[in-house]
């Protein structure tokens, strides 16, 4: 059965190739985006594909763009738009945290917000938060990107819990490390500030080499579609499975660990 998909950072990555990807499936895609020169772009990419995409220009941490999500009709509401950065947590100037809150849990918050609101008045519909390993596992020198998705965890069971009365679903989708350019922008920016003044850089280029390890990002994708225009499916999915399997596995050494 066709359903309307309203997605946030459909300009690239992940989110576009599922954008995409759902529009093949038949669904009607609102595609957001975050500068305008990727409307152009998505929207070339969905003629190229011979799909349909309905693309719109949204940065949402943009009020006056917000209410774009307020103003159309849809089932189902993927806060996938986010932001990144590494470097050590004991050195990284805060107002570059605050930044990476502010778009990956606070605006993705107000996002969320609107969409509950028609969903509960619908009293149906489906909210998926775009999370990652990392928000289970805290890798070091990833601290900035992976305790804004540690926040967005708390939210996502939250509101599932206070959702679940008006027949509003709540999940997430994590994924490992896959190669879309996200991670390896993201090691990049620490370099802006980075001066190795404790924290040395062999300790940071160890942590680096996970980007020698990234997954075709064309398998993560098949499986955001395939859990976003589901019915039912688990409240977290985690892919592949190595990564649900770390995932396990370091919640439980962290109840065991001794500092």
């Amino acid at each position: 059965m066709s359903k309307t998909i309203f997605i946030t950072g459909a300009g690239s990555g992940l989110g576009k190739g599922t954008a995409l990807g759902l529009a093949k499936k038949g669904h009607q895609v609102i595609a957001a985006v975050e500068i305008i020169s990727q409307v152009t772009t998505l929207r070339e990419a969905a003629a190229a594909e011979g799909v349909k995409l309905e693309v719109i220009k949204l940065d949402i941490t943009d009020t006056r763009d917000q209410q774009l999500i307020a103003d159309y009709d849809y089932d189902i509401f993927v806060a996938n738009a986010a932001i990144g950065e590494g470097g050590p947590l004991a050195e990284v100037p805060v107002d570059r945290v605050r930044a990476i809150y502010e778009t990956n849990v606070f605006s993705t918050l107000e996002n969320a917000q609107i969409a509950a609101e028609k969903f509960v008045e619908k009293k149906k519909g489906k909210i998926i938060f775009l999370s990652s390993i990392v928000g289970i596992v805290a890798m070091p020198h990833l601290g900035p990107y992976s305790s804004s998705k540690h926040a967005l965890e708390g939210i996502a069971k939250a509101m599932r819990a206070e959702l679940k009365e008006f027949n509003v679903q709540v999940a997430t989708i994590n994924p490992g490390p896959y190669e879309t350019g996200f991670n390896d922008r993201m090691f990049e920016e620490k370099w802006k500030w980075f001066e190795n003044s404790f924290t040395s850089r062999e300790s940071v280029a160890e942590t680096e080499k996970i980007l020698d390890q990234q997954y075709d990002p064309e398998e993560m994708i098949a499986k955001m579609v395939e859990v976003i225009e589901a019915d039912h499916h688990l409240f977290r999915t985690a892919y592949p499975q190595e990564v649900e399997e770390q995932m396990k596995s370091t919640e439980k050494e962290m109840w065991e660990d001794k500092v």
